[in-house]
């Protein structure tokens, strides 16, 4: 991480944090649809025709890079910010409750931690069978079978329950840095901040339960 990088203003970083988080909020809306094609009674056609066409289009592949350096420096960002704030208060406050920065701030850096914990499992689960690192199912072809790795995965009740967990904590997560990030682009108009906290708890909610129906249409309904 070059110097320059590091000596870049708490706003500059801010702002960079806002458009990075809004790029991956975009993100999720695409990841969220392409999965709940799992639910079609296909056979999973729908879902490993959009697996295969995400993974074999030049288009695509070209958005996956920039997806992936997005997450690496929104998560440095987060870090970065978060620990210049502990510096720049070292005393811990004398009454914890003195303290007038929202709830869910104050633990973003630790739902970011799980999140990252999580995403890092994911790619282990999925994409690396596409990199050839791990074994999975496979058509005949040799391509993989993302939807019997997908019914294999939500199978298992254990992976099922971390599963609804981590996206609940997801939840918490959104709601807060939708907000954080119109403020830090300076766009919480007084006009408007109502209706951008009401899109963000929306947001939040259907996004996270998009995912949720997921594992539990696998547990208990098919």
């Amino acid at each position: 991480m070059s110097a320059s990088f590091l000596r870049f203003s708490s706003i500059t970083k801010k702002i960079w944090m806002a458009l990075l988080g809004i790029f991956l909020l975009i993100f999720l809306v695409v990841h969220v649809s392409i999965n709940l094609c799992l639910l079609r009674s296909d056979g999973g056609r729908w879902f490993n025709d959009a697996a295969y066409f995400m993974g074999t289009n030049y288009v695509v592949k070209t958005f996956e890079v920039v997806l992936f350096a997005g997450f690496i420096f929104h998560i440095l960002l987060g870090i970065i910010l978060q620990v210049q704030n502990w510096m720049s208060r070292p005393v811990r406050y004398a009454v914890n409750n003195k303290s007038t920065t929202p709830f869910l701030s104050k633990y973003m850096i630790w739902t970011g931690g799980i999140i990252f914990i999580f995403l890092v499992i994911h790619l282990m689960n999925f994409y690396a069978i596409k990199l050839g690192w791990v074994e999975g199912p496979r058509f005949a072809d040799g391509d993989p079978n993302f939807y019997q790795r997908a019914i294999d995965l939500f199978s298992l009740p254990a992976y099922s329950l971390s599963y609804i967990v981590l996206f609940i904590v997801l939840g918490f997560h959104l709601n807060h840095a939708f907000q954080a990030a119109f403020q830090s682009l300076g766009l919480n108009f007084t006009k408007y901040t109502k209706c951008i906290e009401w899109f963000g708890i929306i947001y939040s909610i259907v996004i996270p339960l998009g995912f949720i129906i997921i594992p539990i249409y696998f547990l208990l309904i098919r």
